[in-house]
């Protein structure tokens, strides 16, 4: 598909940009005993950049200077310290929006003529729904709340501009009218009492940056939700499968979107990859291409959403497949380690990263999933105290 050259920069400078191997610091990691304090100074950096997207701040450069702040008791009070700063704001900012791979609702364009719900006076809901889940991320954070209110969260946050797209599943009191000053971001935290919302997997953001156009894309969500809660993006299609077109030939109007898709399971090569992730999107299959709630396709047939996780856990509503996700709390406790870990050292993870990962895991878990246990977890493993040059 031809781009205009605009777009196309744009898409190499967000995947450049936010790829673990665009790194932003150098680090000289020598052994040598008159260059002690570079440790400490590199470890100063390390953190700040982590926590604070800058500089190191006084502090921790006095501490650096005088070799102590590597001291557990002394690392651990300065950890609690960035925590309070309001600096946190573009942790808060960045790492989410990479995890979550957000930079993408930046480019959707649903069809204006089938989801006018997505665009109020020619502005798009997008920097409204992108909101969402970092606010959800900033809450999580400061209140150290456990882990698992990404998965099923019992408060999120909305916009008037947000609950209007929402449609069926706004929340609360009745949502006031849009005005027309619609670039003013106002959001209001709102307790969760229907759980088709809350958490991370169903936001208008994430299920409109895996749609298209037209329709939405169960593949693209299901290797989403392996990639993003799992950390364990499945592998690139072959080459020579074809694109599943955004309308149904006139033979197949009468089909589901499962049944549509159901030649590319077919393939021996696809079968693997599809028997993974085609039951984590289809579960999201009540969710329409920008998030609103439905029950049936444009040709009357039933959406049906059931599936099974990892072949343990089945499922036949949105409310039974967030359970199943918080069976498996553990594994994501562990996957959100790895992307942390990933993002706090600027690069991708090797094997040897394994037992790091485990560790904190361990500990995030044996603490109730709080988030703070797992990011100061990734602050004393020895991976970030002691990074390697890489080969």
């Amino acid at each position: 598909e031809t781009q205009s050259l605009p777009n196309a920069m744009k898409a190499v400078a967000a995947a450049a940009i936010s790829s673990p191997r665009f790194l932003y610091l150098y680090e000289e990691l020598k052994a040598e005993p008159a260059i002690e304090n570079v440790k400490e100074f590199n470890l100063a950096s390390r953190l700040s950049f982590f926590l604070w997207g800058s500089i190191p701040d006084e502090r921790l450069l006095n501490l650096a200077s005088e070799g102590r702040l590597s001291q557990s008791e002394i690392l651990g009070s300065e950890f609690e310290r960035m925590l309070k700063d309001q600096k946190l704001k573009r942790f808060c900012d960045s790492f989410p929006t990479q995890w979550l791979q957000l930079e993408r609702i930046i480019s959707a364009v649903p069809n204006e003529e089938k989801f006018p719900g997505f665009y109020f006076l020619k502005y798009r809901d997008s920097m409204h729904m992108m909101m969402e889940p970092l606010l959800l991320f900033e809450t999580v954070l400061i209140e150290n709340l456990p882990i698992t209110q990404f998965i099923d969260s019992d408060f999120t946050y909305r916009s008037s501009l947000l609950q209007e797209a929402y449609g069926d599943l706004a929340l609360g009191e009745e949502p006031d009218k849009p005005k027309s000053e619609v670039t003013v971001l106002n959001f209001k935290r709102i307790p969760v009492d229907d759980r088709r919302s809350g958490g991370l997997i169903t936001n208008a953001a994430v299920m409109t940056m895996n749609s298209g156009p037209e329709r939405t894309k169960p593949i693209t969500r299901g290797a989403w939700i392996a990639s993003v809660i799992f950390n364990n993006p499945p592998e690139p299609p072959p080459a020579d499968v074809p694109p599943l077109g955004e309308e149904p030939a006139e033979e197949e109007a009468h089909l589901t979107l499962r049944e549509r898709l159901a030649q590319h399971r077919e393939r021996a090569d696809c079968r693997g990859c599809h028997e993974k992730i085609d039951p984590l999107g289809f579960a999201l299959e009540n969710y329409g291409p920008i998030g609103d709630w439905r029950t049936q396709y444009s040709n009357g047939r039933k959406v049906d959403m059931s599936g099974t996780l990892f072949r343990e856990h089945s499922f036949t509503d949105i409310i039974e497949f967030k359970d199943a996700l918080l069976e498996q709390k553990q594994r994501f406790a562990r996957a959100l380690a790895g992307h942390l870990l990933s993002f706090a050292l600027a690069r991708e993870l090797k094997p040897e990263d394994a037992l790091v990962l485990d560790q904190v895991a361990a500990r995030t878990i044996k603490n109730d999933y709080k988030i703070q246990t797992l990011l100061k977890g990734i602050i004393f493993s020895n991976a970030f105290l002691q990074p390697t040059v890489s080969e």
